[in-house]
């Protein structure tokens, strides 16, 4: 059995999926098994991802297309070793990721969650910005109460998407997996509910790179971020199990609107820079055809 399990969802995902399983292949760790689950794509995602000839590599296809939550829910089922990743067929991982954080968790049973730093990437693989997440002083080792304190005051997701953070599968299946009913913040809603189990290790190095491009979900449905988030936050409050105080509540009712205008800044520079690249794109063809004639 492997250490640890990383799982690519894919469902249409030809344009970046390649590059993506790559990221995973050129790990330093190389005890690890690759899970990529084929979502009923109309594109080549099947063909790309049978195309690699690594003994690592598991590619598995559903009999009919599941929602998202569903099949990223199967994706981890699917999965044999005791520590899980999922990275989403777009997203990339450094080439240390795994040897950054495998052993910690591997080695310390008391945590539930590890995650890093990522970079924001454009549609190239550009980094729009560095160095983003486990702000609000998330980095190092943390309680479950202060993270949710910290998250809440937040206003956002200051641990980051699934390709920056490592979890348990037993405990994630304990804890009832991704909830599709949280559609916009699946992520967020899974890693508090996973600290309920144990402690949050937060290492500052910027091991990921999540992909911001034309059409994202995250671009198109702000303010449904923005009330799943509120609600995620007053569960929080209410359940007992962290110690979130009334304040911390308050300050993060205030601060949603904030993080929802950082990422619509992100959305805005990534948008910015694929026009100016589709302008180079025209203006080379238009180049290329009047040499032609």
């Amino acid at each position: 059995m492997p250490s640890v399990s990383v799982c690519i969802p894919v469902h249409n995902g030809e344009t970046y999926l390649a590059e993506t399983i790559r990221s995973v292949l050129e790990q330093t760790w190389r005890d690890f098994e690759l899970v990529v689950l084929e979502n009923g794509s109309t594109d080549a995602s099947w063909e790309i991802a049978t195309s690699f000839r690594d003994p690592r590599i598991r590619v598995e296809r559903n009999r009919q297309t599941l929602p998202q939550g569903d099949n990223w829910n199967r994706a981890v089922e699917l999965c044999r070793a005791p520590l899980v990743k999922l990275v989403c067929a777009d997203d990339l991982l450094h080439p240390r990721c795994l040897e950054l954080q495998v052993p910690p968790m591997r080695d310390d049973p008391s945590l539930s969650v590890v995650a890093s730093r990522r970079h924001m990437i454009d549609e190239q693989s550009r980094v729009i910005v560095p160095r983003r997440g486990l702000g609000g002083g998330l980095v190092g080792l943390h309680s479950g109460s202060e993270v949710a304190r910290r998250v809440i005051r937040n206003g956002a997701n200051p641990i980051g998407e699934p390709g920056n953070v490592l979890f348990r599968r037993e405990q994630f299946v304990t804890a009832g997996g991704w909830r599709p009913e949280r559609r916009f913040i699946m992520d967020l809603d899974l890693w508090m509910r996973l600290l309920q189990y144990g402690d949050f290790l937060g290492v500052p190095e910027t091991l990921a790179a999540f992909r911001i491009a034309r059409g994202s979900v995250s671009s198109e449905f702000e303010q449904q971020i923005s009330e799943e988030q509120q609600l995620l936050f007053d569960e929080l409050g209410d359940s007992g199990v962290f110690d979130v105080r009334p304040i911390d509540v308050r300050i993060g009712r205030l601060a949603l609107p904030l993080g929802r205008a950082r990422r619509k800044a992100l959305f805005k520079v990534s948008r910015i820079a694929a026009r100016k690249d589709d302008k180079l794109i025209a203006e080379r063809d238009e180049a290329a055809s009047a040499d032609a004639r």
